[in-house]
């Protein structure tokens, strides 16, 4: 973890949250999207169906995106209300967690008004599935398997980046993420030039998985349902990351996820996580969303502490080393 100024992190990353809260994603000019047509564009130009093509597309995009960041890091060293400004600035860009709980509600608002074509319309905004294939109840279950894996990809893997490698870490883990999402699905295209995106993905989201189950665990209305599901169930998604998530959130919520999924052109069968618990309810996106919130409130605090708690570590290991 790097001795840079604990301080100056942990109040650019209050008010990266804070502005996340209030301000949520801008509908035009988000630093993501601008990111995701570049990355677009150096695809036309590297594609090809090999996997030395795609990795090298993930190392200019995402190498790229966290050397810019480290050079902005490394002119505000030194100058704590600058540092601050530039985590707040980063943290904000990278967060989605608001957005998140906007669009799960919009759609259990839907929902509860009986309007399918309107949930089928806004689903696609916050999953992949294919919103055609659904009835309402299989709406609400995608809605809250993604809240419970979004959780971890848009606020608390962020955010343990961050407190690990303070800006360079949160942009780079967002356009590692941003990346997978664009290419690292295995479809005829992406599948070899993709694979690069996707097992790095894999990769940098582990850590933040374990903690996101860990937290839901913490901090869901059924603590001792949602640590048996997620030990007994987690293994069995065929996502190491998303596995640890939703099976934490099953089990903490008292319901049922995973089983038939429909995508674009081809259906997965998922084993179920929480098997014995009820099948979701419309009801259960507003408890998902709750739960999400709460998560992400104490990553922020583990964030904080961790980078506060790893500079004053390395400072003494320094001191030590040097006779100080």
């Amino acid at each position: 973890m790097p001795s840079a100024d604990p301080l100056g992190f942990a109040c650019g990353a209050v008010l990266g949250f804070a502005c996340d809260l209030v301000l949520a994603d801008p509908r035009r000019g988000h630093p993501v999207a601008a990111f995701g047509r570049a990355a677009h564009s150096v695809e036309r130009r590297l594609w090809r169906d090999h996997r030395a093509h795609g990795t090298l597309h993930t190392l200019v995009c995402a190498g790229g995106a966290a050397a810019g960041a480290a050079l902005l890091a490394r002119a505000t060293r030194g100058h704590r209300t600058a540092d601050a400004a530039l985590t707040a600035a980063a943290t904000w860009a990278v967060l989605g967690g608001t957005s998140l709980g906007r669009e799960a509600r919009a759609i259990g608002g839907a929902l509860e008004a009986g309007d399918l074509d309107v949930a089928r319309e806004r689903l696609p905004h916050l999953c992949g599935r294919d919103p055609q294939s659904l009835d309402g109840q299989q709406m609400a279950r995608a809605v809250v398997e993604s809240v419970a894996e979004n959780t971890s990809d848009a606020v608390v893997g962020a955010l343990v980046w961050g407190a690990f490698a303070g800006v360079p870490g949160l942009i780079g883990f967002r356009a590692v993420n941003t990346l997978d999402a664009m290419v690292g699905h295995e479809s005829p295209r992406y599948r070899r030039f993709g694979w690069a995106s996707a097992r790095l993905d894999d990769v940098v989201g582990w850590p933040g998985a374990r903690l996101t189950a860990a937290l839901a665990v913490l901090a869901g209305p059924d603590r001792r349902d949602a640590l048996r599901v997620a030990r007994r169930d987690a293994g069995r998604h065929p996502s190491p990351n998303a596995g640890p998530v939703e099976a934490a959130f099953a089990g903490a919520l008292g319901v049922r996820l995973g089983g038939t999924l429909a995508y674009a052109g081809r259906v997965e069968h998922r084993p179920v996580l929480g098997a014995e618990n009820r099948p979701v309810a419309v009801a259960d996106i507003e408890r998902a969303v709750r739960l999400s919130r709460r998560v992400s409130l104490l990553a922020l605090g583990v964030a904080v502490t961790g980078r506060t708690v790893g500079s004053l570590i390395s400072r003494t290991v320094k001191r030590s080393s040097t006779g100080g």
